[in-house]
């Protein structure tokens, strides 16, 4: 019983509860054993360790050790997106001839969310983004004391896969990051040199509409096992759309990977790309909640 970007799912209970949140069996993708019964194990927040829970139900293993797994799957899929995806705007997006350009860039970033969202899926939730986590939250699928080392994690993984492309690109003799770097920006440093209002307002909407698909594609509703898919497509369409304005963030971590190898005006505008992609995360929850309470 897995689930990926915090959903949840339908489970057999004897009990009621007015908020899906105040069940023991609320799942959040943290890799935590539950045994209902004699049924298989499942999963369940970390949260609820240590609370009351109704007779029959039985909470095992640590959630020291399961944090440390999650927090440590946050840190290899973000690495994994940040390496996919802007490693081939680096190295395969302007390659002579047979170049990947625009199209093969935003499906790169796509492949890099679902590919981990099946693989580290059922240990972290694969959030891979501060931004998908915060939404998440503000969405009551998330737990409020993970956010700090879940973003933790992604910034870490960001950066070192930063530093794995440097070293890869530098080893093509004349290169140099300086002013580019699949770096974000606007302005001058906008691929299409689209102003600092027009950033703004795409980095907000298209994350909204990210975390709309997110909790959409994750609701207990939607059809099981297709989230990734829905996620990885959607994230492919917001690049297409973007990338010419800012050339996309939509998540911090990734913005923070590559800016400080870019240098000047990325790290001087890396606070865009940090405000807009969170503003507009908790927006898309706050919609998504409201929809979802009126469709009951």
């Amino acid at each position: 019983c897995w689930t990926w970007f915090g959903a949840t799912t339908e489970h057999e209970c004897d009990y009621d509860y007015a908020n899906e949140a105040d069940c023991p069996i609320f799942h959040t993708g943290l890799a935590l054993a539950l045994r209902h019964g004699k049924s298989a194990p499942v999963r369940c927040p970390a949260s609820v360790l240590g609370q009351a829970v109704p007779d029959g139900i039985h909470l095992h293993v640590t959630s020291v050790f399961s944090s440390m797994k999650a927090y440590g799957a946050e840190f290899i899929g973000t690495f994994w997106l940040v390496l996919g995806g802007c490693g081939s705007a680096v190295l395969a997006a302007a390659f002579p001839e047979v170049g990947i350009g625009l199209l093969g860039v935003s499906l790169a970033f796509g492949l890099t969310v679902l590919t981990m969202a099946y693989a580290l899926g059922p240990i972290s939730g694969c959030h891979l983004n501060p931004a998908v986590s915060l939404g998440l939250w503000a969405g009551g699928r998330f737990p409020g004391h993970q956010l700090v080392p879940y973003l933790l994690a992604q910034v870490a993984g960001a950066l070192v896969a930063g530093v794995v492309l440097y070293v890869i690109a530098t080893g093509k003799a004349g290169y140099s990051p300086a002013g580019g770097f699949a770096a974000n920006g606007y302005g001058a440093h906008s691929p299409g040199g689209y102003s600092l209002a027009a950033g703004f307002v795409t980095e907000v909407v298209m994350t909204m509409m990210f975390l709309l698909i997110i909790l959409g594609a994750t609701d207990a509703r939607a059809p099981q096992g297709f989230a990734p898919i829905a996620i990885g497509l959607g994230l492919t369409l917001i690049h297409l759309i973007s990338i010419p304005v800012t050339n996309t963030s939509v998540n911090p971590a990734r913005s923070t990977g590559v800016a400080f190898f870019s240098g000047g005006a990325a790290v001087a505008q890396l606070w865009l790309f940090w405000v807009a992609p969170l503003l507009g995360a908790v927006l898309g929850a706050l919609v998504y909640r409201g929809l979802r309470s009126e469709a009951k």
